[in-house]
C-alpha cells in the first residue's frame, strides 16, 4: 500500500485533502491526523471492519480500548447516556481540549471492537484546527488511538506516523509538529468521585478546582477490559532499555561512569539544566520548571534515542505537580517501571 502525505496549511486552500481524507475513511479505511496531544489514527467508529484496520496497522492488542473523537460538544449524546453535572462543567471548561470523559455508551451504536467487554466509551472533542476540520467535514466520529506502531512513543510528527506506518495506511495528513505532547488525560464519570486514569495536559489541579476531589489510578490494570488505553500494557518504549533516575546531578554522573565502565554506551533523557558532557547523548526536553515544554518534547526524545546505538537510556525523574505528572506517567511506562541501581 502507498501512503501519501497530504500537508495541511492554513494559509493553502485545503479543501481537496478533506475530501480526500473523507472519502477514505467512508470507503472504511483508516487517516492518520493532527491533535493537540499526538497524531491520531482514525477511523470510523460506528464501523466494526473500519475499526480493526486500526488495531491491524499498529499490531495493537484487540481488548486495549480507543477513544471516540468527536467535532461538536452535543454529539455526546449520540454515544453516551449519564452525562452527569460534573461531566457537563468539564466539558464546557476543557472541550475542545486535551480531556477524555469515560461515560456509559448507548448499547448498538459505536462499533463493539472500540471498547471491546465494557459498556462504557471514552469522548473527546480535540483542539486542533485539521482534527476539528477533518470530524467536521466527515460528521461522523473518528475512534483514534496514537498513529504508530503498538508500544512504541507515540508520534509528534507526521514523519513519526511515516516512519511507523509506511505501507500500513494509505494517508496521513501532515499538520506539523503537536503541540501539547501527550496523550489526553483520560477521566472516569462513571466513579464517586470521579477517576484519573491517565493524567494529560488537563491536570488533576484543574479538574478538581471545577468539580472537586478526584481519584488517581496510578497503577497497571490487570482487568481483562481495562476502561482506557494505557491501563494494562507497556507503552512509549524505546529500543533500548529505559531506566528512571533521580535528578541529581551526582546520582546521574555516578550512573554514567558505572555503565560506561561496563562497556556501555548511555543516552540521557533530560531537563536542560541537567546536561551532563559524560553521556553519550544527551536528549534536553525543555527546563525543569516547564512541564508543559517536557511533555511536548518527550516522545521526539524517545524517538531520538532509537537513531543513535545507545545501549541503555536513562531518563531523569521529574516532580507530579500539574503536567508532571503525565511526564513521569510515560516515563514509567517506558522504563516499565524500571529505577536505575548502580
Amino acid at each position: 500500500m502507498e501512503t501519501i502525505v497530504a500537508t495541511v496549511d492554513k494559509n493553502m486552500d485545503n479543501e481537496k485533502k478533506y475530501k480526500q481524507a473523507v472519502d477514505i475513511l467512508k470507503s472504511g479505511e483508516v487517516v492518520a491526523f493532527p491533535t493537540e496531544t499526538v497524531y491520531g489514527l482514525g477511523a470510523i467508529a460506528t464501523d466494526e471492519k473500519a475499526v480493526q484496520k486500526i488495531f491491524a496497522a499498529k499490531g495493537r492488542p484487540s481488548d486495549n480500548p480507543l477513544i471516540v473523537h468527536i467535532g461538536h460538544q452535543e454529539e455526546v449524546s449520540n454515544y453516551a447516556t449519564g452525562i452527569t453535572p460534573e461531566a457537563e462543567k468539564l466539558m464546557a471548561a476543557y472541550w475542545p481540549g486535551p480531556l477524555t470523559l469515560v461515560l456509559p455508551k448507548i448499547p448498538g451504536v459505536i462499533a463493539e471492537n472500540v471498547t471491546p467487554g465494557v459498556d462504557t466509551v471514552g469522548l473527546r472533542m480535540p483542539d486542533h484546527p485539521v482534527a476539528l476540520e477533518l470530524l467536521r467535514t466527515l460528521r461522523k466520529p473518528l475512534a483514534a488511538p496514537s498513529a504508530n506502531r503498538s508500544g512504541k512513543p507515540s508520534p509528534t510528527e507526521a514523519s513519526h506516523v511515516y516512519e511507523d506506518l509506511k505501507g500500513l495506511i494509505p494517508l496521513i495528513l501532515d499538520g506539523g509538529k503537536t503541540g501539547v505532547g501527550v496523550e489526553s488525560t483520560v477521566v472516569d464519570m462513571t466513579t464517586t468521585p470521579p477517576a484519573i486514569l491517565r493524567p494529560g495536559g488537563v491536570t488533576k489541579e484543574m479538574i478538581e478546582s471545577l468539580i472537586g476531589p478526584v481519584q488517581v489510578e496510578n497503577k497497571v490494570s490487570d482487568e481483562k477490559a481495562p476502561r482506557a488505553p494505557g491501563m494494562k500494557y507497556t507503552h512509549y518504549a524505546p529500543e533500548a532499555p529505559l531506566y528512571l533516575i533521580g535528578s541529581e546531578s551526582d546520582t546521574i554522573g555516578a550512573a554514567i561512569a558505572s555503565l560506561h565502565n561496563e562497556g556501555k554506551k548511555v543516552a540521557l533523557i533530560g531537563p536542560d539544566e541537567l546536561d551532563n558532557p559524560e553521556a553519550d547523548w544527551f536528549f534536553a526536553i525543555g527546563s525543569k520548571e516547564d512541564h508543559e515544554a517536557m511533555a511536548a518534547n518527550l516522545y521526539r526524545a524517545l524517538r531520538q534515542c532509537d537513531l543513535t546505538d545507545a545501549d541503555v537510556i536513562l531518563a531523569v525523574e521529574t516532580d507530579l505537580t500539574g503536567v508532571g505528572a503525565a511526564v513521569m506517567n510515560r516515563l514509567t511506562k517506558a522504563a516499565d517501571g524500571k529505577r536505575y541501581k548502580d
